[in-house]
């Protein structure tokens, strides 16, 4: 209790949406709790009878120090005759305003909850580490729930055997291979160890091309890695270059998906075009944009005058997919990165898909932040046209577009795909795990979806304990009337307005905060969060922590800069698919929700470190409690009522497959703590963040061996064998902004390209 300057506070007034209770406020080392006794209503008056007149049942706002995103101090003198005000923006979206009547009461809770939030040091000292579980959540221990050799051989992938042309690795069992990447490394069988030990010396990190999925009937994989050490000088590696085309040539010839699923006299789909493949009885139908995107993979791989082996299906459109915009990846060639030049790589097509990177992502949630932040003051709904602005809506079409890309290739076009970002661990873990919700439905139950996490994120590696800031910052926290200059990151509630004041001041007026339904403590804090940080996880002299220690306390605090909500986008387009595929889902929008806020809350040590090894080091099995205890402890809470688990790929509604409608994203209400009818509207009005003529495009260019197409992309062009048949193409691409960024109607300017590669390598 140390930290503690004061640890109860009476008669303060809480404020939410605009309406207000009096209650006390208590401060403990990892929560800060709200308790009021509420006032019967005159029904409930009547009701009551004499014994229990007296046993009105509390109500508690709990609040964990870990989510709270920003806090400020507005301190009034008691000349003022007005109240001191603390006001807290929760990273799950709770916006409360504590009033005190005493300004030295107010400091010392200001005080005491910055100390708990962002000056406690170590990740150890954080509520996991000491929580200890009641029945019925007690009785389990899901930390052995993920097993990866389990998961490999359900996918066909033997310790053992190379009978679908992988093996097991494990070249990296003491993680001196690479410290970011799980123990078990998934290979081709072709490929030895001493190939792999010198591959690793080309990717960032030594984050090597790796099996993450095995599609069960064509065989296609979908591998993920960092970038490439490219450079200035265009440096290769034979063996990077080796072990890329032993896994596009893994596959195995099977029945086509065609014959397999829908009828014995099927031939086997065309490669050039959606409209080819399979009825549409057993495969639902592709939109515009999905077409246009296949058909100009086709026709620039086809266009290739490279011979390549014919192993199977599709194999042609075999893909590298860098999730950057291509202009990003192309300038990170300047500090020794880049991308594939894919004159080494004949043997595949790379697409970039113009994903935004980490800075770029935590804007937009602070411009939709900002339309949500006075949510405490005033019951008022969000402001629409600051929602619109943000982005973030075309920015979770993106990712869904570019991952119901790479799974069309992989599950329709039966195409190996290679996935990668900049390190490998934030575009590329989205993409990869959501594009595996699309072709696997084990992967849409409850404990597929936590086999899912467990692999794509935790095992392969996200800077959860950067991205998500669990130790706060100091430039979090703000005193109004001592602000110097201000702070440019995050600026405090209201942007210090005087019309900021006299609303805060007006609404303190307002009467009942909790209404009938948060009769209880779980109803109360039933909001879950979003934000994330950064780990860049370099291991040698370069390396850039996202912490700065302290040299003489050895004390650990959160780099703004490097917080971005990359899991928290993930959920919510799993939400998208949810919401789009009612029935396909195990598990319901509760479960993302609850998910999202235990991202935030610490009280788990599941999300607490950025890979496997953090976790082996940490001991965080035997000193913590997995955040799936407590899902699975409450698994009824969390099941879909409408799930049907039915695969049949002839019944339409029943196919295995599943694929996002870009055009049809909306605004995850629930998770940002508003209705329905605020964040998207009435079903015949527009919605803010996606304009109707919005398509979702994420595909910014494609590139070959031979050909190129796409803004950005110097030194190839595309070849008179080629230019003629994808002419149209590629004014339907400009047209619909490939290459200018999802939505763009314009080309970049020279300055904003300039800024735009400034950003990606900040």
């Amino acid at each position: 209790m140390e930290r503690t300057r004061i640890a109860k506070v009476d008669d303060v007034t809480l404020v939410r949406r605009g309406e207000q209770v009096i209650g006390n406020l208590h401060l403990t080392p990892h929560h800060l709790i709200f308790c009021h006794s509420p006032t019967r209503t005159p029904e409930e008056a009547v009701q009551a009878t004499p014994a229990g007149a007296s046993k009105v049942r509390p109500r508690e706002l709990w609040i964990t120090y870990p989510i709270i995103q920003f806090c400020t101090l507005k301190p009034s003198p008691p000349a003022s005759h007005q109240h001191s005000t603390i006001r807290l923006r929760c990273r799950d979206f709770t916006f409360v305003c504590f009033c005190f009547v005493d300004e030295k009461k107010a400091r010392d809770v200001y005080e005491s909850i910055k100390a708990w939030t962002c000056k406690i040091g170590k990740i150890e000292k954080l509520y996991a580490f000491s929580y200890q579980p009641q029945r019925p959540e007690k009785d389990v221990n899901c930390w052995v729930l993920y097993d990866p050799l389990k998961e490999w051989k359900r996918l066909g992938v033997s310790e053992k055997g190379a009978d679908t042309g992988w093996r097991i690795s494990q070249i990296n069992t003491d993680y001196g291979f690479s410290p970011t990447y799980p123990a078990l490394l998934p290979v081709p069988a072709a490929i030895s160890d001493n190939t792999i030990n010198y591959a690793g010396r080309y990717r960032s990190r030594a984050r090597i091309p790796i099996l993450t999925y095995l599609h069960p009937i064509n065989n296609c994989s979908i591998t993920r890695s960092s970038q490439p050490l490219v450079g200035v000088r265009g440096n290769r590696s034979i063996q990077d270059e080796k072990l890329l085309a032993s896994i596009f040539a893994t596959s195995q010839p099977a029945q086509p998906m065609s014959e397999a699923s829908l009828s014995p006299s099927a031939t086997q789909p065309s490669l050039s075009s959606q409209s080819d493949l399979p009825s549409t009885d057993g495969i639902l139908p592709t939109t515009d944009t999905e077409a246009l995107e296949d058909e100009l993979i086709s026709k620039i791989s086809s266009g290739s005058k490279t011979a390549r082996p014919q192993i199977y299906g599709a194999q042609q459109h075999n893909l590298i997919v860098d999730a950057r915009p291509t202009v990003n990846a192309y300038a990170m060639q300047a500090v020794g990165l880049g991308s594939e030049n894919m004159d080494n790589y004949p043997f595949a097509t790379k697409a970039y898909l113009g994903i935004d990177n980490i800075h770029v992502m935590r804007e937009s949630l602070n411009k939709v932040i900002d339309a949500l932040k006075e949510s405490d003051l005033t019951p008022l709904a969000p402001q629409r046209e600051q929602l619109a602005k943000s982005g973030w809506l075309k920015h979770i079409a993106g990712i869904l577009d570019g991952a119901g890309l790479i799974a069309r290739q992989v599950g329709l076009q039966h195409s190996h795909v290679l996935i990668h970002c900049s390190d490998g661990w934030d575009r590329t873990s989205q993409l990869s795990a959501l594009s595996q919700l699309c072709l696997d439905p084990y992967y849409r139950t409850i404990e597929g979806f936590i086999v899912l996490v467990e692999k794509d994120w935790l095992s392969f590696g996200h800077m959860f304990r950067h991205r998500s800031g669990f130790l706060s910052s100091e430039k979090w926290f703000v005193i109004e009337n001592e602000r110097i200059g201000g702070d440019n990151n995050r600026p405090a509630f209201g942007n210090n307005s005087g019309a900021g004041h006299a609303l805060e001041n007006a609404l303190l007026s307002a009467k009942g905060f909790f209404n009938k339904d948060n009769s209880s403590r779980d109803s109360v804090i039933d909001s879950d969060g979003e934000l994330q940080p950064y780990d860049t996880g370099i291991s040698n002299a370069k390396k850039g922590s996202a912490f700065t220690k302290a040299n003489a306390n050895d004390k650990e605090t959160t780099k703004v800069k490097e917080t971005s909500p990359v899991f928290h986008q993930f959920l919510d387009a799993t939400y998208q698919l949810l919401y789009q595929h009612p029935t396909r889902f195990e598990f319901n929008e509760r479960f993302l929700k609850r998910l999202l806020y235990h991202l935030y809350s610490c009280q788990y040590g599941t999300f607490l470190y950025n890979n496997e090894k953090g976790r082996v080091e940490a001991g965080v099995k035997d000193k913590t409690r997995s955040v799936w205890d407590y899902f699975i402890s409450r698994k009824a809470q969390f099941r879909n009522e409408n799930y049907d688990g039915t695969i049949d790929d002839n019944v339409r509604g029943n196919e295995r497959l599943v694929f996002p409608k870009t055009g049809e994203v909306r605004w995850w209400n629930e998770a940002f703590g508003r209705t329905d009818a605020e964040m998207n509207g009435t079903p015949a009005g527009s919605l803010p963040g996606l304009s109707a003529n919005s398509t979702g495009v994420v595909l910014t260019g494609v590139e070959t061996a031979d050909n190129a197409i796409g803004i950005g992309i110097p030194g190839n062009a595309v070849s008179n064998g080629v230019a003629g048949g994808v002419s149209i193409l590629a004014a339907g691409v400009q047209s619909l902004g490939i290459g200018q960024g999802i939505g763009g109607s314009e080309r970049k300017s020279m300055t904003d390209t300039k800024a735009q590669m400034e950003v990606e390598m900040q």
